[in-house]
């Protein structure tokens, strides 16, 4: 009987149509608040905000800082490790105290390269529409913000960019879109901090980050491997001469006042004596550099990437990368097309988007003519460093 009476209530309170406006209203409105939340937890991870949260390091108190005293202990004592490099030809000599002009050649660079970072990134954010997938599955409602498990650590105009840009077009790559600088530039705001930066992840997607300027820092192998020595590397290499105009041709971008390439490839251009201490030149110096992640990290755990291969054969070069962070081989050739007027591959369809992608204007600027015999003077400088790179690695390059 009561049984009976209930349904009855039921079947009333039903056939009203007022209340049956009343109940369906109650259950959108529920569904609304569900999906307002969820959207919450997706848009804590947009890089609109991590570019936020980033510029606001300096003006808010540093978040999470080390607790863990062995940690601390641990990073000490390998940076106290000896870190051994033998000079291969007599003109290089390890820079030391650099001249005035030198030191504001380099704060300009530095100037430089943020502001193309920050130019890059509202470029992204006015590219890119929302992640569909994270609507669909609320995943980043329920996923977790976890350190990257790979970083794209260099080289700097090598074309880690165009790397990062095709990675995230695979379903099990999350990758913040900004360079975070953590290992360089932030590493005394903690690894709390740095984790913030990244996107939530569900089990069995990567966090991946780049900051190319990793490769030339003494200090970023120990400090990473200090927050796991199991991080997969991948450095973006390329013919070093062409590097260093690249690199001067981003800075002459910028600052249109900067004394020539060929002025400033030479300490004196009478005895033909490579400067070294200008960064556009160290940083083409790979074996050196790569000594010194060797010191922390076996070779097995990094992957050498070729700038020249990225252009010429972006799937084959993305094969190798996904087959190194151990992904199944989604991107291939069916996700690019080649840009003739930029001179570089595009994506034909970019990451949270149905239209093509290609990189903005910051890349593939002309290059100035630089003096033959200045080229041919690098040349000579770079061939026996990169004859020791390519033994390191065991891979020849084809720079020579």
């Amino acid at each position: 009987m009561e049984y009976s009476q209930v349904c009855h209530s039921l079947y009333a309170l039903w056939s009203s149509p007022v209340k049956k406006k009343l109940i369906l209203l109650s259950i959108m409105f529920l569904i609304w608040v569900y999906m307002l939340y969820s959207c919450v937890g997706y848009c804590s991870t947009m890089p609109s905000l991590v570019v936020d949260s980033y510029r606001g390091k300096e003006t808010g108190s540093a978040v999470g800082k080390r607790t863990e005293s062995g940690r601390t202990d641990l990073v000490s004592r390998l940076l106290a490790k000896p870190q051994p490099w033998e000079d291969i030809e007599s003109d290089y000599e390890e820079p030391s105290i650099r001249t005035a002009a030198s030191r504001d050649l380099l704060n300009n660079e530095l100037e430089t390269d943020r502001a193309e970072e920050w130019d890059e990134m509202r470029l992204d954010q006015q590219q890119r529409a929302p992640e569909p997938s994270a609507m669909s599955s609320f995943s980043n409602g329920s996923g977790s913000k976890k350190l990257p498990q790979a970083i794209i650590i260099g080289v700097k105009k090598g074309g880690t960019r165009a790397l990062l840009e095709f990675l995230r077009v695979h379903p099990d790559i999350r990758a913040v879109g900004a360079e975070p600088h953590f290992f360089d530039r932030n590493y005394d705001n903690g690894l709390e901090w740095y984790r913030e930066l990244m996107p939530k992840t569900l089990e069995g997607q990567i966090t991946m980050e780049k900051t190319p300027s990793y490769f030339v820092t003494r200090e970023a192998p120990a400090r990473i491997s200090a927050m796991s020595r199991d991080t997969k590397l991948i450095v973006v290499v390329r013919d070093p001469v062409t590097r260093a105009i690249s690199d001067y041709t981003q800075t002459l971008s910028k600052k249109p006042d900067i004394p020539s390439f060929e002025s400033l490839t030479f300490k004196n251009r009478t005895t033909g004596l490579i400067d070294t201490s200008w960064s556009a030149i160290q940083i083409g110096i790979y074996a050196k550099h790569l000594d010194n992640w060797l010191q922390y990290f076996p070779m097995d755990q990094i992957l050498f990437v070729s700038g020249e291969r990225l252009i010429s054969d972006p799937a084959g070069e993305l094969g190798r990368v996904q087959d190194f962070l151990g992904l199944k081989r989604i991107i291939t050739d069916k996700h690019f097309y080649f840009n003739q007027t930029k001179g570089f591959p595009c994506l034909k369809k970019a990451e949270g988007s149905s239209k093509p992608h290609c990189l903005g204007k910051t890349k593939g600027r002309t290059h100035p003519n630089i003096d033959p015999e200045v080229v041919q003077r690098l040349r000579d400088f770079y061939r026996p460093f990169n004859m020791k790179f390519y033994q390191m690695t065991g891979h020849n390059f084809g720079w020579d």
